[in-house]
């Protein structure tokens, strides 16, 4: 006979939390192992990965914070449109746009799009002990896209699954580009952090290199050694003390198998994740390292980003270049997702499709 006949109202295993944060609706998904606060009235922000077993919540805070909307109105509007002012950290989806504003088939899509500026609607499909999952789903305004996004979570594994159909329900094809953009920062991030990658290319792009880098414009190299300005080899494997006062961004080209893992040597932990390669064809390689001076950052953060995208910047360079993504009238694309925890100093070598970190 068991202890009780009911697990609705649980403390145990797999289990959902609905709350308010900022004046926004938030879904928590945890389990044994994880806990994951995402922001539905926000983009479906990833606010928290927290790895329980070691107090590690692997997502960066910016210093403007999550803000409640109605409380808050921004001084002027930017010309690059309203993320900027609402940017907490965490983890955004990027959809129709990445990468500054675009100007593509008369619409004008701000930063890193829509979706990440819009509230979702949800609906919990599994509640169980063993298994949750929540449903997320959003229409664009300025562009006729409509995305569903299911996450979910299963007993004792600290693996996050990400399952997603976009939709054009325009009567006309149009072209998007697409990306998730999640960044780490500092307790997690520190100087003892590798970043693991499979083989691949580093591409800086002069116009989108800081002013404070301390690589090389215009390079192609090998990863995971980068030219620095001075000519000397730069390891991009290696995270650097915030005394790098520097900021660099960087585009890593031709994987073949989508997965990256950052992990803190220091603690032993560290956070992976494996996407679709043949869509998100290049991993935009975000650093600053106190060193993202004046505007937005006042050379406050520490922080990395590393945010597999379809393209490069933007959505209508994108399209010049006959590289964007694009979606008829009523068809659909389909894509997968995984996000997870891990304990262990040693080099990955790869992580599987099953979520098996391999050293």
């Amino acid at each position: 006979m068991s202890y009780q006949t009911y697990s609705h109202n649980r403390n145990y295993g797999c289990r959902i939390s609905e709350l308010v944060l900022e004046g926004h609706r938030c879904v928590a998904l945890e389990n044994e192992k994880l806990r994951v606060t995402i922001i539905a009235d926000k983009g479906t922000d990833i606010y928290e990965f927290l790895y329980k077993p070691r107090d590690v919540d692997f997502m960066w805070r910016s210093w403007v914070g999550l803000r409640e909307r109605s409380h808050f109105m921004p001084t002027s509007p930017r010309a690059a449109g309203a993320h900027m002012d609402y940017y907490e950290g965490g983890w955004q989806e990027l959809l129709p746009n990445c990468g500054n504003v675009s100007l593509h088939h008369g619409a004008e899509v701000g930063q890193h799009g829509e979706v990440l500026l819009l509230p979702w609607r949800y609906t919990i499909t599994r509640d169980d002990p063993d298994e949750i999952e929540v449903r997320f789903e959003v229409r664009t305004v300025r562009t006729p896209f409509h995305l569903a996004k299911t996450v979910s979570l299963r007993r004792n594994q600290a693996v996050l699954s990400i399952r997603e159909r976009l939709t054009n329900e325009g009567g006309q094809e149009v072209n998007f580009t697409w990306g998730h953009h999640p960044a780490f920062g500092w307790p997690f991030i520190d100087e003892s952090c590798r970043v693991d990658l499979p083989k691949c290319r580093i591409r800086t792009v002069a116009d989108l290199t800081p002013t404070t880098s301390r690589l090389a414009p215009d390079q192609v190299t090998e990863w995971p050694m980068a030219s620095g300005i001075d000519g000397e080899p730069i390891d991009l494997s290696q995270i650097p003390g915030p005394e790098a006062a520097a900021s660099d961004m960087v585009f890593l080209e031709g994987i073949t198998d989508g997965w990256y893992a950052v992990t803190n040597t220091r603690l032993g932990v560290g956070f992976a994740l494996r996407y679709p390669a043949d869509v998100f064809k290049q991993l935009w390689y975000w650093q600053v390292y106190r060193g993202g001076r004046d505007y937005p950052w006042w050379s406050a953060t520490y922080n990395i980003a590393l945010e597999p995208c379809a393209t490069l910047p933007v959505l209508s360079h994108a399209a010049a270049r006959g590289e964007a993504l694009a979606l008829g009238p009523g068809e659909s694309q389909e894509i997968e997702l995984m996000a997870l925890a891990f304990e262990g100093s040693e080099r990955v070598t790869s992580v599987s499709a099953e979520g098996v970190v391999n050293r």
